[in-house]
């Protein structure tokens, strides 16, 4: 783990940042998996006490902890030991969710049209929608292709039939009622 220090009104020692690295090497080796993480430590001293503030960003989180006491070192303790948790709560997160790839919206009907691809001719494409949309009318359709889409295959409110609207080169629509 790389860390990099920022004193504000707070000087101390190389044998007490070395003091410090030891104490971050059990915070390193939970964070530090196929590359090094980097981890940002502010100390402050104000009113009489020290503040510890550590940044690490871990799975495209940003753990952030602070810890403070009038002595630095436990002040410093406090925040790792916060940080620490939080890297375990993220840690787990990340090794118990599922992580596959998103499907597509539509797949190939069969491999002899991916194959009739490649030579130039046209794929047809299965779209499987068994979702139960509530019945619209006419002019909620009409709201719903205003998304930029080329048609719809929608439930008609009125007749409670399969309605297509589609969308002209002329922009203006096509209704064929089923």
């Amino acid at each position: 783990m790389r860390i990099t220090y920022t004193g504000r009104k707070v000087d101390l020692a190389p044998a007490q940042w070395k003091r410090i690295e030891e104490q971050a090497a059990k915070l390193g080796k939970l964070l530090d998996g196929k590359e090094q993480q980097q981890a940002h430590v502010v100390v402050g001293f104000e009113r009489g006490r020290h503040t510890a503030e550590i940044a690490v960003n871990f799975h495209n989180h940003p753990l952030v902890a602070e810890g403070s006491n009038t002595d630095v070192f436990t002040a410093i303790h406090s925040a790792i030991g916060k940080l620490e948790k939080q890297a375990i709560k993220v840690n787990a997160k990340w090794r118990d969710n599922k992580r596959v790839p998103r499907p597509q919206a539509a797949e190939p009907v069969a491999p002899a049209e991916a194959a009739a691809s490649q030579n130039g001719s046209k794929r047809v494409y299965r779209v499987d929608n068994h979702q139960r949309h509530k019945p619209m009318t006419l002019d909620e359709a009409v709201l719903e292709m205003e998304k930029d889409r080329d048609y719809l295959v929608y439930r008609d409110a009125e007749h409670d039939r399969l309605s297509v609207l589609m969308r002209r080169r002329d922009g203006h629509f096509d209704l064929i009622e089923c």
